[in-house]
C-alpha cells in the first residue's frame, strides 16, 4: 500500500486536525442514508455486517419459473394473508412488500392499489396477470428462516420477482470485497468509520466509539450500504489564505441490492471533513461507478468493480495533490474584466459570475485568480442551491474546470 504521511505535527491537543469546509463541495448522500436508517440496519462492524448478509445467501435459492405456473393463494377468513405457490415447491412463499410490488410490476398490475385490496381480491387480479403475461419467465429469489410479514403465508419468503436475465450480484460480495481492504472497518486498517467535525472550533477528530449513532455501515432487507475514510493519514494539498494547511482525507462509499432496488455502485473522493449527521464537507475529485445488474453484471464485478475499489484504496494521493497545485498556479484572471470573461465563456451567466467573485472575494479576502480559485467559488455557490440537479450541475462544471487545470 503507498504511504501517506501522518501529518501528527497538524494535530491540536484533542488529536484532531484543524480543516477548512468552506471549500469543496458537500455531498449528502450518507446523510440521506444515516436518517432513513432504522438501528436494525445499522451495524457496528463489517465483519457483522458480512455475517447477516452472508447467512441470508446461504438461506436462499434462486430459481427461473413460468409465470404462468404461479399460483396465487389467499383465503377469506384471513384477508391480509397472501402466498404465492411456485413451480415444484414444498409449501407456498410468503412475498414481501419489495417483491409483490416487482410481481405486480412484471404483470403491468398497481402495486399501491393491490396492497389496498383484501387479500383475495388482490391475488384474482395477481393470478390473471400471472397466467396471460407475455414475459414467460421470471427469476425468483427465496429465503428459508425469514420473519414472516404482513402478507406472509409461512417462513419461506420470496425476496425478488426479475426478469430472467437479471445478473444478481449479492451484497455480501461487495461487503466481501471491502473487507480485503479494510478488515473490520474500525480501525484495524487505515480504512475505517469516520469520525466527527467539531463546528465550534472547525477541528475535525477521527477518533470516534462505533455506536448505532456513529456507524456508516448499513444493510436492509433490499439493500447494503457503506461508508469508510481513511481519516488517520490526512493528504496537505496547499495551504489556505491564513498559511495553515488544506487537509483532505480519502473516503469511499459503495452500496448494492441483490433483490433489484438499486445498481452497485462505487464512489471515491477526497474530503475535509464529516459531521455528525454524516454530511460530507470539503469534497473534491469526485469520481463514481455504477453497474446494472444485467446478464453480465457478476462478471463485471469481478473484472471492474472490485479491481477499481482495490486501486483507490492502494493508490497515491500524487496526482490529487499535484492537480491541485496545478490549479492554483495557474493565473487566468487578474482583473474584473479577464474573470467576467473567463467565467461567462465558460457557460455562467452574469448574475452567477458576479455572485462566484463575490463569494471568493468575501472566504478568501481577494478576488479570485487562479483556476482553483474559481473551482472553490463555484462549489461555495453551488452548496447554496436548494435543488439538488442544479447543486450537481454546477459542481460537476467545477470539477471539469479542475481537470482541465491539471
Amino acid at each position: 500500500m503507498t504511504h501517506v504521511e501522518i501529518l501528527d505535527g497538524r494535530r491540536d491537543a484533542s488529536g484532531g486536525y484543524k480543516v477548512n469546509v468552506s471549500r469543496g463541495g458537500h455531498n449528502g448522500r450518507v446523510s440521506s442514508e444515516w436518517f432513513s436508517r432504522p438501528d436494525d440496519d445499522k451495524f457496528l462492524s463489517l465483519s457483522e455486517l458480512y455475517a447477516s448478509v452472508k447467512g441470508r445467501a446461504e438461506r436462499s435459492r434462486t430459481r427461473t419459473v413460468e409465470s404462468a405456473a404461479i399460483r396465487v393463494e389467499a383465503h377469506r377468513d384471513d384477508p391480509e394473508k397472501l402466498a404465492l405457490v411456485l413451480p415444484d415447491a414444498e409449501a407456498p412463499v410468503a412475498p414481501t412488500h419489495w417483491s409483490f410490488g416487482q410481481l405486480a410490476s412484471l404483470v403491468g398490475a398497481p402495486a399501491a392499489y393491490l396492497r389496498q385490496l383484501p387479500a383475495p381480491l388482490a391475488g384474482i387480479n395477481l393470478q390473471y396477470g400471472l397466467t396471460n403475461n407475455r414475459a414467460e419467465q421470471v427469476k425468483v429469489l427465496e429465503v428459508e428462516g425469514a420473519s414472516p410479514g404482513p402478507r406472509s403465508g409461512g417462513r419461506t419468503e420470496l425476496r425478488a420477482v426479475t426478469g430472467p436475465d437479471y445478473g444478481r450480484i449479492y451484497d455480501h460480495e461487495l461487503v466481501s470485497a471491502v473487507q480485503r481492504i479494510a478488515g473490520d472497518g474500525v480501525g484495524d486498517t487505515r480504512w475505517k468509520v469516520p469520525g466527527l467535525l467539531d463546528w465550534s472550533t472547525g477541528v475535525y477528530s477521527p477518533m470516534v466509539d462505533v455506536t448505532k449513532d456513529t456507524t456508516t455501515l448499513y444493510a436492509s432487507d433490499r439493500d447494503v450500504f457503506l461508508f469508510l475514510v481513511d481519516d488517520l493519514n490526512p493528504i496537505e494539498a496547499g495551504t489556505l489564505p491564513d498559511g495553515s494547511p488544506d487537509l483532505f482525507f480519502r473516503g469511499f462509499y459503495c452500496w448494492n441490492s441483490e433483490v433489484g432496488a438499486k445498481t452497485l455502485g462505487i464512489a471515491s473522493f477526497y474530503l475535509r471533513a464529516v459531521c455528525q449527521n454524516r454530511n460530507l464537507w470539503g469534497v473534491e475529485d469526485f469520481q463514481e461507478i455504477s453497474i446494472r445488474h444485467s446478464k453480465y453484471a457478476a462478471n463485471r464485478f469481478a473484472h471492474e468493480a472490485a479491481p477499481a475499489l482495490a486501486s483507490f484504496a492502494d493508490s497515491s494521493p500524487q496526482p490529487f495533490i499535484q492537480g491541485i497545485r496545478a490549479a492554483r498556479e495557474r493565473i487566468v484572471a487578474r482583473s474584473d474584466e479577464d474573470r467576467t470573461a473567463f467565467l461567462r465563456k465558460r457557460g455562467f451567466s452574469k448574475a452567477e459570475s458576479g455572485k462566484i467573485v463575490e463569494t471568493v472575494l468575501a472566504e478568501e479576502g481577494r478576488p479570485p485568480e487562479s483556476v482553483f480559485d474559481f473551482v472553490q467559488g463555484i462549489t461555495a455557490v453551488a452548496r447554496s442551491k436548494p435543488q439538488q440537479d442544479a447543486r450537481l450541475t454546477m459542481e460537476t462544471r467545477a470539477k471539469k474546470l479542475l481537470e482541465l487545470a491539471a
